[in-house]
């Protein structure tokens, strides 16, 4: 009986601890504006001294009420991400923002945040939006899809394989994504697969996507861009 009371804490306290690890580290003060000159290596960053922090370590000019620039992005879109890296004052708080613009036809690219879950609100136009569950017991991967209008809200799952689309033929679309991250990470997913460096084995990609392998060199010979800026 003394183990059975022994053990019921101890699995509580380990699966605390799990989740408590699956995200961004809770603040143990106000706030630790990240010290990104620091030598200092940890999961984060380090605190700046709290005497040196000012105000403007929590803001940032970002002209997020501007359209951004979609012409020079083969996918039509143009991420604009507010983290820790442009905004120290995140460091620790365990969020960031990104606005998304989108070209008539253009698409933020099947991707994933590694780090995130993302609420998406978009803010003008329509967007087909939509996300792929992880490999299930039937073998099947779900794809749910949903068509968002000004206004609508839509929540992508931490690390699930997402996308967005504007259909229309003639006007643009605008989001604002918030993530649970200071730092949320985003690996598109044709970029990693077709242009890593060094590129991974045509042997290996032909054998996965069952195509020859002269489609495979073809794809790895694209230019494949990032539209985060």
């Amino acid at each position: 009986m003394a183990s059975s009371n022994f053990f019921l804490p101890t699995a509580l306290i380990a699966l605390v601890a799990t989740q408590a690890m699956a995200f961004d580290p809770s603040p143990l003060q106000d706030f630790c504006v990240a010290d990104r000159n620091s030598p200092v290596r940890v999961n984060g960053f380090p605190c700046k001294d709290a005497k040196d922090v000012n105000v403007d370590d929590f803001f940032l000019e970002a002209n997020l009420d501007k359209p951004m620039d979609t012409t020079k992005s083969k996918a039509g879109s143009n991420v604009t991400l507010i983290n820790v890296m442009k905004l120290t004052g995140l460091n620790t708080l365990g969020i960031s923002m990104a606005r998304i613009d989108y070209a008539p036809k253009g698409q933020n690219p099947p991707h994933t945040h590694p780090r995130a879950t993302e609420i998406l609100t978009v803010f003008e136009g329509t967007l087909y939006v939509g996300f792929v569950t992880s490999n299930q017991a039937n073998g099947e991967n779900k794809l749910f899809t949903k068509t968002l209008n000004k206004g609508d809200v839509f929540v992508f799952p931490q690390g699930l394989i997402h996308f967005q689309f504007n259909p229309s033929y003639d006007k643009p679309a605008v989001a604002i994504a918030t993530l649970s991250s200071q730092n949320p990470g985003a690996i598109t997913i044709a970029n990693a697969v077709f242009g890593s460096n060094p590129p991974i084995s045509d042997d290996v990609l032909a054998k996965a996507f069952q195509v020859d392998k002269k489609a495979v060199d073809w794809l790895q010979a694209q230019f494949w861009e990032n539209n985060h800026n």
